[in-house]
């Protein structure tokens, strides 16, 4: 239940957290810089609004998206469900009748990740930075896509319990090959669209599904199967904004031969 002293009790957490940052901008730039802050009142309001938005956020959290998270996981792993809707009779725990877990992970981690707002700013600097060859849209999707699917591929390894470490060892095995033959433009980009995947909207509610169907699929433990599906967040978006690239590539290089050819004839 959210409550006054709760609030506070975050407000003051959010305050500590803060202050340090804060600190040290304002150390730099009076000691080291020697240079006046720019519309201090401004500033200072500025960190008030920080302040008081994360203190929400994180009482949004934890009465809303961390429960339902958990729950939607609950539901979509009953046994009651699962005998509803399973392809497989034979065998009522084969992976195959998860399907609907692996539609809301999709679902639910393209979201996420289109609506994250470091993503936002990544997108539109790049944007800017490149001169417009870069579209805002198109980042956003390339790397929702690859965060939809790894979530979803993360949920599968739940389901069936492999090692992680298999997949995430073949991702970057997949991602140093990629480096090699992506545009040099799109490369760091990438690097930095699988961290900002990873951010204040997709972590809550990606922990709170891995930790849902790790605790309700029988077999799995929470905490050595339940974590870990942040990683495959992180992971695929590079692989997709790089394959983005090297399709963008590919597709102008085929049209520019195709407008030679054109000229020629």
């Amino acid at each position: 239940m959210i409550t006054i002293s709760h609030f506070f009790q975050v407000l003051w957490t959010t305050v500590q957290a803060v202050m340090p940052i804060a600190a040290i901008l304002f150390v730099f730039q009076l000691v080291v810089l020697r240079k006046p802050v720019a519309r201090l009142p401004y500033v200072i309001l500025g960190f008030g609004y920080v302040i008081l938005g994360l203190s929400l956020f994180l009482m949004g959290l934890d009465a809303a998206l961390f429960p339902l998270g958990e729950m939607m996981a609950q539901q979509l792993t009953a046994p009651s469900f699962l005998a509803q809707v399973r392809l497989n009779d034979a065998d009522p725990q084969h992976w195959i009748n998860y399907y609907w877990v692996y539609l809301f992970a999709f679902c639910i981690g393209f979201s996420t990740t289109i609506a994250e707002p470091s993503l936002i700013a990544v997108a539109i600097k790049a944007n800017k930075v490149s001169g417009g060859s870069i579209g805002v849209n198109g980042l956003r999707v390339a790397v929702a896509l690859g965060a939809a699917f790894g979530i979803t591929l993360g949920s599968y390894r739940i389901v069936v319990g492999d090692p992680l470490h298999y997949y995430i060892i073949i991702g970057y095995l997949l991602v140093v090959i990629q480096t090699f033959y992506a545009p040099k433009m799109i490369v760091p980009l990438a690097y930095d669209s699988g961290g900002v995947t990873t951010s204040t909207v997709t972590v809550p509610v990606v922990a709170a599904l891995g930790l849902g169907l790790a605790s309700t699929v029988p077999g799995r433990s929470p905490l050595i199967d339940g974590f870990g599906l942040i990683a495959f967040a992180c992971l695929f978006p590079m692989i997709s904004v790089m394959g983005y690239a090297q399709m963008t590539q590919w597709l102008n290089r085929k049209r520019s031969l195709m407008e030679k050819k054109d000229n020629a004839l």
